[in-house]
């Protein structure tokens, strides 16, 4: 692929003329472009959607890279050793899918078991048998997070009760010309290219509107794209749908249309032992735990997360513990507050612990005492990891 985009060092090319020009699948195509632009060895264009040669084109032809273990998934894995040049040496060992994985953003997802593997080896294999999943669980639990390590070429459409039928197939809007064109949407690339597709939050999402989802998940794999001339749109292989669902948030419903669309459910908690491999306040893991048991009794509804945990450990760097131990309060529903205090007061010995509030105004001197020097780090931050 790389000799290919350096032989045409002026032209932006579409994955699709890609694909074509080397005789493979366009979303092994996808993945395998992808991977050249993480490394800064081709250029996106505009929307996305085109990429070209860069200096670096030129080299990463002649020369295989192997990305280090944890880069990408299998899948990802296989698809750039199947468009890059034959290396001369033996191949490298397959990369450890149990080891961390970089998601697109550049954070490590950290794979957890399931089904006697790691999560994103079996997201692989349901995908290769296109066997639809559904993820659900509390918000911040990582379900998406899961779904980005697990497949880099993945489009993620963000559900709620506004999603239309154009926000997944598309619809028609105006040029910079003037002109109405049509904009196909996340569902109609992911088929055509195929890529993974989440719908992220699925149950917010209106049944009428996601009824237009459900003849490409069957065996039809097609879609009519009725504003749009009618025309059939068809799936190509490696097409792969994923829902997330978070049956705590209000207004989230899985009818049974949803439900029965997707054969395998995976249920989505928080793994506190990994909160305390990351290195966060053992202290503040106990009370997410100890909450968490209060949930499942029934006698709370709300309890941190795997999102809440780490964004306390990135507060208390800056802030320290008790600005950190007083977000945690002030994050969670009003109704289940004065729970969390008496929680975090009783683990941590911090008397009166109340959401951030801001106070009274500081004067100028105060403020400026009150201002720690450029990277100092508070007594608070140094002890914090006893």
């Amino acid at each position: 692929m790389a000799r290919l985009l350096a032989d045409r060092p002026a032209d932006a090319l579409t994955t699709g003329e890609i694909s074509k020009a080397l005789g493979h699948s366009s979303g092994a195509v996808v993945q395998a472009v992808e991977t050249l632009v993480k490394r800064g060895e081709a250029d996106r264009v505009g929307a996305g959607k085109q990429f070209r040669a860069n200096s670096l084109t030129a080299a990463a032809g002649r020369t295989p890279v192997i990305s280090p273990p944890g880069t990408h998934s299998p899948r990802a894995a296989a698809a750039t050793a199947r468009t890059t040049a034959p290396a001369p040496a033996p191949a490298p060992s397959t990369p450890n899918p149990g080891g961390p994985i970089r998601r697109a953003g550049g954070q490590l997802y950290h794979p957890r078991e399931l089904a006697d593997l790691p999560d994103v080896e079996a997201l692989n294999r349901l995908r290769d048998a296109d066997v639809p999943v559904l993820l659900y669980g509390p918000p911040g639990t990582g379900k998406t997070s899961l779904v980005e390590a697990a497949f880099p070429d993945l489009l993620t459409v963000a559900g709620d009760g506004d999603t239309t039928v154009g926000d997944l197939i598309g619809e028609y809007t105006q040029d910079d010309a003037g002109a109405y064109v049509f904009q196909y949407g996340p569902l109609v690339t992911a088929m055509t290219e195929g890529r993974a597709l989440l719908i992220d939050d699925a149950t917010l999402i209106s049944p009428k509107v996601l009824a237009a989802l459900y003849p490409a998940m069957d065996g039809r794999r097609q879609i009519q794209v009725k504003a749009h001339k009618g025309e059939t749109i068809k799936a190509e292989k490696g097409f792969f749908v994923l829902a997330g669902h978070n049956p705590g948030v209000h207004g989230a419903v899985l009818t049974e249309a949803l439900s029965s669309r997707f054969s395998v459910q995976i249920q989505v908690g928080t793994d506190y032992d990994l909160a305390l491999a990351l290195r966060i306040d053992a202290r503040v893991v106990r009370i997410a735990r100890n909450l968490a048991r209060q949930v499942d009794l029934g006698e709370l509804g709300w309890a941190p997360q795997l999102r809440e945990l780490i964004s306390y450990q990135k507060i208390e760097a800056v802030l320290g513990t008790r600005a950190a131990l007083a977000n945690l309060v002030g994050v969670a529903p009003i109704e289940d507050r004065d729970a969390v205090a008496d929680a975090v007061s009783k683990i941590t010995g911090v008397r009166q612990v109340a959401p951030l509030t801001l106070g009274k105004q500081l004067s100028a001197a105060t403020a400026s005492a009150a201002r720690p020097p450029l990277g100092s780090t508070s007594s608070a931050h140094r002890g914090r990891q006893r």
